[in-house]
């Protein structure tokens, strides 16, 4: 909601000023689509060589989290320490039970009390992966713990072509209004008999291509690109956190003390309370026996 507040804003803004200082909006809207068609025409084939099939649809998917924002809220961190701290407790006291929790999430009923945590693959094989390493009796969790990191950091890079890919479009936007404002010109050249108030109207059209370029850069695909950037940052954290309590679970502290390390690692606008999760902690419990 926040971002069509934003492109709202933006565009009120923009031609609301322009119409106050005495601007025509005619000029601009009869010379629109055909710049448009060069100027969009040109960033989408840009994108498209500059992209494989599956980049595209990454990116395309990606600019819906503009509006919709960050996919993991503050309940969805207080469920992870919930869920982590069930499959720790089931380690420690059974852990030939915890296979059948690890092997087949899907018909696990620990797992199946989050389905949003069970509907991310990734989130679920990077508990279940790790657990499993842990089972193995693993030496060193250094080990383990840059295998996890490795990982993240994988994932984090594949998270951010759709910015990347977004952040390069916004980069040529400028210089392909240039080039169309150029054509502009070419044409005015061509018509230089006719009188000055036809002329006129023809160089303002070409600088209307000028214009287009730089708003679509840095009034919304520039603004896109970051805000995606700082959507896959944040949802990052999520598993991360991941990384921190199975880490300290390696390393062999008590429950409640991985899942305290998780929550001082979870990011501030998310993080539970202690009195809130000992709570949901407490339910858990409840619900295990």
């Amino acid at each position: 909601m926040i971002g069509l507040v934003g492109i709202v804003i933006i565009f009120v803004m923009v031609f609301g000023g322009y119409t106050l200082a005495g601007g025509k909006m005619g000029l601009i809207l009869k010379a629109l689509p055909f710049e448009m068609i060069m100027i969009g025409g040109a960033a989408i084939g840009a994108f498209v060589i500059s992209n494989d099939m599956a980049g595209i649809k990454h990116t395309l998917k990606d600019m819906g989290k503009v509006f919709k924002g960050t996919k993991w809220k503050a309940e969805d961190y207080r469920d992870l320490l919930c869920l982590l701290f069930e499959l720790i407790r089931i380690a420690r006291a059974n852990p030939v039970g915890l296979e059948t929790h690890i092997e087949e999430p899907a018909d696990s009923p620990v797992f199946g009390k989050y389905p949003k945590i069970l509907a991310d693959k990734e989130a679920v094989a990077l508990i279940c992966d790790t657990l499993r390493s842990a089972s193995m009796n693993y030496d060193d969790p250094h080990q383990v713990e840059e295998v996890l990191e490795k990982r993240i950091e994988a994932n984090f890079h594949h998270s951010m072509h759709g910015t990347h890919a977004l952040q390069t479009v916004a980069d040529g936007l400028p210089a392909l209004g240039i080039v169309a404002a150029v054509l502009g010109v070419i044409k005015t050249m061509s018509s230089i008999d006719q009188p000055p108030e036809v002329l006129g109207k023809m160089i303002g059209g070409a600088l209307v291509g000028t214009f287009l370029g730089v708003f679509l850069a840095y009034g919304l695909v520039g603004p896109f690109a970051g805000k995606v950037k700082t959507v896959v940052e944040e949802d990052a954290h999520f598993y991360q956190l991941i990384r921190e309590v199975l880490v300290a679970n390696l390393y062999q502290h008590a429950p409640n003390i991985c899942i305290e390390v998780g929550r001082q690692n979870t990011p501030g606008h998310c993080r539970p309370s202690f009195s809130d999760l000992e709570e949901a902690l407490k339910a858990a419990k409840q619900d295990a026996a």
